[in-house]
């Protein structure tokens, strides 16, 4: 469960709280609701998002695609340590504590952290799957 704190200024300023999962998705898409042309910039703040999982990722993604189909530029600040390893780690940067924070903002980097993200998501439910059956 997360909590999402909306401030627009021109910017409009998304804070994260809590952990960034399964259940995120609409929080984060509710946060782009009633953007105007007076906001030009989206500013994600995930200083209070200690934990992030694959479906996680995937929804920062979505908002990241929402918002620039809405004209506005995305930065992403306050990578804690589990999320920023985890965007690593799907990338496949190797290397503790890897800086992946300002690579977020190119497009094709972007989009091979989507499909990996999306293979790691696949993954953890073909295992939930299994071990189910077991």
């Amino acid at each position: 469960m997360i909590t999402t704190n909306v401030e627009r200024h021109g910017t409009v300023l998304v804070s994260i709280t809590g952990v960034l999962d399964e259940g995120a998705g609409p929080a984060l898409q509710h946060a782009l609701n009633g953007v105007t042309t007076a906001e030009r910039d989206l500013m994600v703040d995930l200083h209070g998002a200690n934990s992030m999982d694959a479906d996680g990722l995937l929804h920062l993604l979505a908002l990241h695609r929402r918002a620039e189909s809405l004209g506005l530029r995305v930065l992403v600040v306050g990578w804690q340590p589990q999320p920023q390893q985890l965007l690593a780690d799907v990338a496949g940067i190797r290397g503790r504590h890897s800086a992946t924070g300002e690579r977020y903002a190119l497009a094709g980097f972007r989009r091979l952290i989507e499909e990996r993200a999306q293979r790691a998501r696949d993954r953890q439910d073909f295992d939930a799957g299994w071990l189910s059956g077991v």
